[in-house]
Formats: C-alpha cells, sequence, structure tokens
C-alpha cells in the first residue's frame, strides 16, 4: 500500500448525513423480505436503487433485474423500482397477473399523485429532471399527454405548452437544489401564473446531502463522493462540490480511488449519495488511510429518522 500520499496529519471529514435515504431503504427491504417470503428468484423492474453493490448483493440472492416485463414468467413475484414506473408498466403488470409490490419511493409517489389529480382538472405540466431518468419516465408516464420535459435554460424557452391557463410544474426528486430553483424561476418568468408544489418536489435526503456537501466543501481540500455513475442524486453531490470551487470525485468503490487526487491534501471531505451503502464508505475511509490519512471525524448535522412503511404482504414471521 502507497503510504502519505496526503499531507502529514490529513483527516477525513464525514458528512452527515450520508448514505441511505428512508426511501432507498424501504425499497431495499421490500426486495429482501420478498426474496425470504416467496423464495427466489424475485424479479425487480429496473436496479431497484442506482448502486452497483446493492444490486450484486440481491443478484448473489436471487433477485433478476429486468427492464422488459416479457422477460418475467407467468405467476411471478415483480417489484417496481424506488424510481416508479408508468401507468402503462402498470395496468400491463397487472393485466399478467404478476405477485407485485411497488418499491416506488413514497416521495416519488407524492409527485405522481399530484400529476394525476391536477391533470383531471385540466392542467398541463412542465417537468424539470433528466432525460432517460427512470423516475421521470415513470412520472411522465403517468399521463399519455401534456407534461413537457425541461432539462435546462434552453428548454424553458423552447417550450410549447397547448394552454397556458392551467400549467403546474413538477420535479424529478433528485435534482440540484440550486440547479432546479434555477430553472423553476425562469419557467416562473415565462409563464407568471404556473402553479407550484405546496412543497417543493425535491426530496429531502436530496436537499440534506446537497447542504451537507456545501458545509464539507467549506471545510476540505477535496470532496469524494461514494455512488455509483448511474445515480442522479450522487453525480450531483460530486458537481456541487466541484462548482464551490473544491475538486470532487465520484467513486463507485475503493477500488476507483487513485492516490494522485490526494497529494498534499490536508483535508478530505467523504460523503455518499442516497443509494450507497455505509460499507462502501467504511471502505473508502480505510483507503484513504492507507494514503496516510491519519484521523477521522464525523462533521455535524442533521440526523435523518424518518422511515416509510412497507407494502402490504410482505411481514415475516419473525417479525415482532
Amino acid at each position: 500500500m502507497q503510504n502519505h500520499v496526503t499531507a502529514a496529519d490529513a483527516s477525513i471529514v464525514l458528512a452527515e448525513p450520508r448514505g441511505f435515504c428512508a426511501g432507498v431503504d424501504r425499497a431495499i427491504d421490500i426486495v429482501e423480505r420478498a426474496l425470504l417470503k416467496f423464495g427466489k428468484p424475485i424479479y425487480v423492474r429496473h436496479e431497484i436503487v442506482h448502486n452497483t453493490y446493492v444490486v450484486n448483493d440481491l443478484k448473489a440472492r436471487g433477485a433478476i433485474f429486468i427492464e422488459d416485463l416479457d422477460e418475467v414468467p407467468a405467476g411471478a413475484t415483480l417489484v417496481f423500482s424506488a424510481h416508479g414506473v408508468s401507468k402503462a408498466v402498470q395496468q400491463e403488470a397487472a393485466r399478467r397477473g404478476f405477485r407485485i409490490f411497488d418499491a416506488t419511493c413514497p416521495l416519488v409517489t407524492k409527485v405522481h399523485v399530484e400529476v394525476a389529480k391536477l391533470a383531471r382538472e385540466g392542467y398541463e405540466f412542465i417537468m424539470i429532471g433528466h432525460k432517460g431518468h427512470p423516475e421521470v419516465e415513470g412520472t411522465m408516464g403517468q399521463l399519455d399527454a401534456g407534461i413537457h420535459l425541461v432539462e435546462d435554460l434552453d428548454d424553458v424557452v423552447r417550450v410549447e405548452p397547448a394552454q397556458t391557463d392551467k400549467l403546474a410544474v413538477v420535479t424529478q426528486t433528485t435534482l440540484s437544489v440550486d440547479d432546479a430553483a434555477a430553472i423553476t424561476a425562469a419557467v416562473k418568468q415565462r409563464f407568471p401564473q404556473i402553479r407550484e408544489p405546496k412543497q417543493q418536489d425535491i426530496c429531502y435526503a436530496t436537499q440534506n446531502r446537497q447542504d451537507a456537501v456545501k458545509l464539507l466543501s467549506s471545510q476540505a481540500d477535496i470532496v469524494i463522493v461514494v455512488g455509483s455513475p448511474s445515480s442522479s442524486n450522487s453525480n450531483r453531490l460530486a458537481e456541487l462540490a466541484r462548482r464551490l470551487g473544491v475538486p470532487g470525485y465520484m467513486v463507485d468503490s475503493a477500488g476507483d480511488l487513485r492516490p494522485e487526487w490526494f497529494e498534499g491534501k490536508q483535508t478530505v471531505g467523504l460523503t455518499a449519495g442516497a443509494s450507497a451503502p455505509e460499507v462502501l464508505v467504511q471502505q473508502v475511509v480505510q483507503q484513504i488511510r492507507a494514503y496516510g490519512a491519519t484521523s477521522v471525524r464525523n462533521m455535524d448535522g442533521v440526523v435523518e429518522n424518518l422511515k416509510f412503511p412497507l407494502p402490504k404482504g410482505l411481514k415475516l414471521d419473525s417479525d415482532s
């Protein structure tokens, strides 16, 4: 192992909060319980959460991840991922008679419910989000038409809803808080009457982790984010550190770390996206210690204790 790449007496500061959020905890728990209750295989539409380690761990236990319902045999147990699915996927799965457990994060479901309710009142929607992300596809797929995706300020200029009397804005839950605010402001400037959500759609965990990185970046010479490339909220954390003038790197595991990143660095900030397990954070800590860091401390921050209820039908004998 390579020692003393970091500055002498370099320290690691762990962001608080970091890692799993309530929606991710719930989604993984649903798959684990389904495997215990119904036996393998359990089919999961899309990665249950966007983390390589989590997905590989569940695969090893008997979960099969699919994108197309044609891959699921008749009579099988199917779990929808935390990102949510379109109405068409829900209806097709029900038609095929699968035993279905919906692991959609309740904060994503909240957006779906709002879209359905306002659509019945004649609203069209502008959705702020990333094209191709499964959460965006799921939310836009709640309607057959009348929901328009904008990814950036240029899209806001170009978007052409059929009418503007009844127009509402919704967002992907894992966006950059600052980017979403800027795009929302541009949307409101173009469509002053647009209806906003009662509470912002960006979830508490995304907000808290971004706030923690802002604080972390003021204390650190480098910020490492543990998260998989497909994880939207993890990508936003690394981007945020860089935007604040601190080198920010995202790693899927400790094996992705590079010693040269840490040369002469006194304080290493470390966080994890909402789908990254703490075991990976601790492996990264050990590797950075091998580079010469001598101490680890937890930053003060928001303590999260939210817990979402599980769907019916997953009670185990071991439950009290």
